[in-house]
C-alpha cells in the first residue's frame, strides 16, 4: 500500500526538466502513477514523447540570450563546475555585459526554455532549504545535457570552419617526418612496444590531419582573396609580396620534406607497418566497454570485432597518408604534387591579378573602360539626333554602298547631296546595268581588256618617294644637334618646318615613353633605326616654347641630343650600337649648362 502524500493546494506550480507540475488533491493518484499503471519519468529527464531539440535556440527570437546562457555553462564545464543556479548564470552574464543589469526573470525563462529543448537538465536544489517555505518554493540546479553539449560542440566546429583561413604548415612536415622515422625504428624491431607504436601513430594522424585540413582551408581562402571577396584592392596589393614569399617558402619545404617523407613511407611499407597498425588497433580494442549480460565467448567476439574495426580505421588513415605523399601513377599523382601545382597556379593568378590592377589604376584603356566612356557620352547627348550620330560614329554604321557604280552615278549622287539618314524609300532609285541584272556580272564577252600601261604612274610614285626621302633626310639633318642642347634652342629663330616638326614629335614621343617613372633621363632609338635621342629634364617648372609652322609647342625645359644614325653610319660608324657606346651620357651643371 502506497503511503499517503499530502500536497497543499497553495503550493505554487513548478517546472522540472521540461515538465510543469501543478499539484492538486484530485491529481494526487495520477501524480503517483496509480491511474495508468505507468511509471512517471525520472526526475530531470525528458519524456520520450517530446524528443530533444538542442538546435532550436539558434532560430528562436531570443537566440542571442540563449547563446550567451549556453556559453556560460560551457565555460563552467571547462572549470569543472557541473551545476549552476539562475543567480550564478545572471552574475556571469552581468560580468560579460560590463556590469549592466540582467533581469533574473529573463534568465529564469531562458533556462526553462532550454530545459524544454533538452539543452539543460534541471535538478531540485535542496541544499539551501532551511524552512518549509523554502521547500515549497521551486529551486533548481541546471547542468548541460549530452544533447546540449553535442550541440555546442557542433556549433563551435561550424563557426571555426567558416572563419578559418588556414595556413601552410611547414613545421607539420618536419613533425610528420620525425614521427615516421620513429615508426620506422619500431618496425625494424623484433618485438616493438605497442604503447610506443600507438602513441606515435596517434601523433602522426593528428599532425597529418591538421596539415591536410589547414592546406585545404588556406587554398580556399587564397582563392577568395584573389577574387576580392575578402578585402579591397589596396590591401590586396600590399599583401601580395608577403603572400607570394609565404607560398614560395612552403613549396620549397614541401618539395624537400615531401621527398624525405615519401622515402620513409616506402621503407615503412617494406619493413612491415601492418604489425604496428595491428598492435595499435588491439590496444584500442582493449578499452572497449563490455556488453551487459554477455558471456565469455560473446565478450571475446565483441573484442575481436572492435579490434577489426580499429584496424580498418588505421589502415584507411595509413592509405590516406601514403596517397598524400606517394603517387600511384602518372595519371594519379599524389596530393602533395597536386598541392604544389595548385600553389604555383595561385601565384600565377596572383601576379596576373596584380598586373590587371596596376593597369586599371594606371588608367590604361581597355574595352570595358571604352564602353563606360561611351555610355557617359550617350548619357550626355543633348537630343536623340546627337545620340544617333554618336551611335553611327562609334559603331561605323554608315550607309552601305555595296554596288560598284560608274562616274555618272557618282556625279548624280554628289549633285543630289543626300544625307546619310535619308530612308531608302525616299531616296532616288539606284540605276544598274541590265547586264548586271540579267547575268549578275559586269564582265563582257569578247576580247579581253588590253593591259594598261602604268609606267607613267610608277614614275610619279618613284618621284614622290624620292621627294619624301629627301624631305625626311633634310628633317633629320635639321634635327641633328651635334651635341647636347637645350630644348628651347633646338628650333632656333626660324622655328621648325612641318616635316621637321612631325619627325621631332615622333622622336620626342619615343624618348618620353622610354623614361622610367621617377627618373629624369631617358634615351631611345626610333623604330626605323635612323635616329637616336637622349633626353634629360632640367627644370620641371621652366616652360619653353618651340615655334613651328603649325603652331607653338610648349613644355618643360630639357636637355636634348639627337643623333642622325644614317649620317654617322655613312661617315664611317658602325650603326646604332657604336654610336651609343661612343657617345657619353648627358650631364648638367648647376647653372644649367650642358657638357659631356
Amino acid at each position: 500500500m502506497l503511503p499517503l502524500v499530502v500536497i497543499p493546494r497553495d503550493r505554487p506550480p513548478f517546472r522540472v526538466a521540461g515538465f510543469r507540475f501543478t499539484p492538486a488533491l484530485s491529481d494526487l493518484s495520477e501524480s503517483l502513477g496509480c491511474v495508468s499503471g505507468k511509471s512517471s519519468p525520472k526526475f530531470g529527464e525528458k519524456s520520450s514523447a517530446s524528443p530533444p531539440q538542442p538546435f532550436a535556440y539558434l532560430q528562436a527570437p531570443n537566440a542571442a540570450l540563449y547563446d550567451r546562457v549556453l556559453d556560460v555553462f560551457a565555460e563552467a564545464r571547462e572549470r569543472f563546475i557541473v551545476h549552476l543556479r539562475p543567480e550564478d548564470v545572471a552574475a556571469e552574464l552581468r560580468s560579460e555585459a560590463g556590469g549592466a543589469p540582467v533581469p533574473i526573470e529573463a534568465v529564469g525563462g531562458a533556462l526553462d526554455q532550454l530545459v524544454d529543448w533538452g539543452n539543460l537538465r534541471a535538478d531540485p536544489d535542496t541544499g539551501r532549504v532551511t524552512s518549509v517555505e523554502d521547500f515549497h518554493r521551486a529551486r533548481f540546479l541546471y547542468q548541460l545535457t549530452r544533447h546540449g553539449q553535442a550541440a555546442l560542440q557542433a556549433v563551435a566546429v561550424y563557426d571555426e570552419a567558416l572563419g578559418r583561413r588556414g595556413q601552410l604548415q611547414s613545421v607539420a612536415l618536419a613533425d610528420i617526418a620525425e614521427q615516421l622515422a620513429a615508426l620506422l625504428a619500431l618496425a625494424r624491431q623484433k618485438d616493438p612496444d605497442p604503447a610506443k607504436a600507438h602513441l606515435a601513430l596517434l601523433a602522426l594522424a593528428d599532425r597529418f590531419g591538421s596539415l591536410a585540413d589547414n592546406a585545404q582551408a588556406f587554398m580556399a581562402s587564397l582563392r577568395r582573396t584573389i577574387d576580392f571577396q575578402d578585402g579591397d584592392e589596396e590591401a590586396f596589393i600590399a599583401y601580395k609580396d608577403r603572400l607570394v614569399e609565404y607560398i614560395d617558402r612552403f613549396i620549397a619545404d614541401l618539395a624537400n620534406r615531401g621527398a624525405q617523407i615519401a622515402d620513409l613511407l616506402t621503407q615503412l611499407n617494406t619493413a612491415g607497418v601492418d604489425r604496428l597498425l595491428l598492435s595499435a588497433a588491439q590496444r584500442e580494442a582493449g578499452d572497449a566497454v563490455p556488453e551487459v549480460g554477455a558471456d565469455g565467448q560473446e565478450a571475446e567476439r565483441a573484442r575481436l570485432a572492435a579490434s577489426q574495426a580499429a584496424l580498418t580505421a588505421w589502415e584507411n588513415r595509413w592509405r590516406g597518408l601514403t596517397d598524400w605523399f606517394l603517387s600511384r601513377s602518372n595519371r594519379q599523382p599524389s596530393q602533395a604534387k597536386l598541392l604544389r601545382g595548385a600553389a604555383v597556379s595561385a601565384i600565377t593568378s596572383l601576379v596576373n591579378t596584380v598586373a590587371a590592377l596596376n593597369e586599371r589604376r594606371g588608367g590604361r584603356s581597355d574595352r570595358s573602360a571604352d564602353f563606360r566612356a561611351l555610355a557617359r557620352f550617350f548619357a550626355q547627348a543633348p537630343d536623340d539626333d546627337a545620340a544617333h550620330r554618336l551611335w553611327r560614329a562609334a559603331f561605323a554604321l554608315a550607309p552601305a554602298r555595296h554596288l560598284t557604280v560608274d562616274a555618272e552615278t557618282e556625279a548624280a549622287w554628289q549633285d543630289a547631296d543626300l544625307p546619310g539618314t535619308t530612308p531608302w524609300a525616299q531616296a532616288p532609285p539606284l540605276e544598274i546595268s541590265p547586264r548586271l541584272r540579267e547575268t549578275g556580272s559586269y564582265e563582257r564577252r569578247g576580247r579581253p581588256t588590253r593591259v594598261a600601261d602604268r609606267s607613267a604612274a610608277r614614275q610619279v610614285l618613284a618621284e614622290q618617294v624620292e621627294r619624301e626621302a629627301a624631305q625626311t633626310a633634310a628633317a633629320r639633318a635639321r634635327l641633328a644637334t651635334g651635341g647636347p642642347v637645350l630644348l628651347s634652342e633646338l628650333a632656333g629663330d626660324d622655328g621648325l618646318d612641318p616635316h621637321a616638326f612631325r619627325l621631332f614629335l615622333a622622336v620626342l614621343g619615343d624618348a618620353l615613353s622610354a623614361r622610367v617613372p621617377g627618373e629624369h633621363e631617358s634615351s631611345a632609338i626610333t623604330g626605323d633605326g635612323t635616329m637616336e635621342v637622349r633626353l634629360k629634364l632640367v627644370d620641371p617648372d621652366a616652360v619653353v616654347r618651340i615655334p613651328t609652322a603649325d603652331g607653338v609647342l610648349s613644355g618643360p625645359e630639357h636637355v636634348i641630343e639627337i643623333v642622325d644614325l644614317v649620317h654617322e653610319s655613312s661617315a664611317g660608324g658602325s650603326g646604332p650600337a657604336s654610336v651609343r657606346s661612343m657617345t657619353p651620357p648627358l650631364t648638367t651643371d648647376a647653372v644649367g649648362e650642358t657638357r659631356r
